[in-house]
């Protein structure tokens, strides 16, 4: 059975970590698959964070648009898939990194994680997409 909007809104906004697709451009090559953390807020656009430069970044900017899908097992097996056009890109700052790190990490280990990514991981860029075409079931117990 299909979410309403406000269930696949809650769903998105929950901490799941999505998959990401974006096409590659290449022909004979699926699209490139990869588990990403995002940031959603309901009826607003998801955000997502990746290093300048990334193999994800080019291929978004160049697409112009990506998808995420999130599922889950239990209590239920649900999926929400969405899709839509980049509608900005932004240098990440620091509040954004402790934001999503703390959103998908224990408080604990929030700090080291900073301190690791903004050491090894190089400049990161917030990538905006707004949320255009949905895909979404819920189909009951496991």
């Amino acid at each position: 059975m299909a979410l309403t909007r406000e269930e696949r809104e809650q769903f998105l906004a929950e901490p799941h970590i999505a998959a990401l697709a974006v096409d590659t451009g290449d022909p004979g090559r699926a699209p490139l698959t990869v588990p990403i953390w995002y940031q959603y807020t309901p009826g607003r656009d998801i955000w997502i964070m990746t290093g300048v430069g990334s193999r994800k970044e080019r291929l978004i900017t160049r697409a112009g648009r990506f998808s995420l899908m999130v599922d889950r097992v239990k209590p239920t097996v649900r999926y929400v898939s969405v899709e839509g056009p980049v509608v900005g890109t932004l240098p990440a700052t620091h509040d954004q990194l402790v934001g999503i790190s703390a959103r998908y990490l224990p408080a604990a280990k929030v700090a080291a994680y900073v301190e690791f990514a903004e050491k090894e991981l190089g400049e990161q860029v917030i990538i905006h997409m707004r949320p255009q075409r949905w895909n979404t079931a819920d189909l009951g117990e496991a």
